[in-house]
């Protein structure tokens, strides 16, 4: 069986109406995004998903942002197949920051389903990202399972290498994702979509095939799809 899988950190200064066009568009089966608000009714994405027909879990946090406005997002996975069980991973006990995790039905068995965003340390070594991914880690099934979202960090990193240990990684052209907008970061300030910050991992028993970077100016971030087979 053929399931579509996306990616995309939709951000919270993001296109409305071309991110709501592109996942339209996009046909996908399965939908991880990332800085998903549910309390802002002009950016409305968890219902207009549902009125598309998918299910979702959210796994929102209160982020403070540079200027110090404060908001509340997160990851969540959205599924046109039945998700049978869910749940909010905390991946601190320092930094608010979690994935969402779902436990989706597809061809007749569970596939495990997750979405995260990892903390931005700007590409400066700590061990709260690697941590992170650590501890999201712990809920990496064996089999049937795909990783995906913002890992904030770059392939050669430490916090990427944690993630390989156990995931495959579906690309492995390692496309630049980041950034379209040099507000995407304001101690960054990128100047053009030249870093890998975006990714979706499986389980080495997932078959995988037409991985892509999607073209959308909607986001500071790239999406990124693959179709898997299970």
């Amino acid at each position: 069986m053929k399931v579509k899988v996306l990616s995309w950190n939709i951000w919270i200064d993001g296109k409305f109406d071309e991110i709501k066009r592109f996942l339209e568009e996009s046909d996908a089966d399965i939908v991880g995004l990332q800085e998903v608000k549910d309390d802002d009714p002009e950016r409305d994405v968890i219902g207009f998903l549902m009125g598309l027909g998918y299910e979702h879990i959210f796994a929102p946090i209160i982020h403070e942002r540079d200027d110090g406005s404060k908001h509340r997002y997160g990851p969540a996975v959205f599924s046109r197949h039945r998700i049978e069980s869910s749940e909010i991973v905390r991946l601190s006990e320092s930094v608010d920051r979690t994935a969402a995790l779902a436990d989706i039905n597809v061809g007749g068995g569970a596939l495990r389903v997750v979405s995260t965003h990892i903390i931005h340390t700007h590409f400066k070594p700590s061990d709260e990202p690697v941590n992170q991914v650590k501890r999201l880690l712990e809920f990496v099934n064996n089999e049937r399972t795909i990783v995906m979202g913002d890992f904030n960090d770059k392939p050669e990193s430490e916090v990427l290498k944690v993630a390989a240990d156990k995931l495959v990684d579906t690309d492995p052209n390692l496309t630049p994702t980041w950034s379209n907008y040099p507000e995407g970061c304001g101690r960054c300030n990128p100047q053009k979509i030249d870093t890998r910050l975006d990714y979706i991992f499986v389980t080495p028993d997932i078959r995988f095939s037409s991985f892509e970077v999607g073209n959308s100016s909607a986001s500071d971030h790239l999406p990124v799809s693959v179709v898997i087979e299970i």
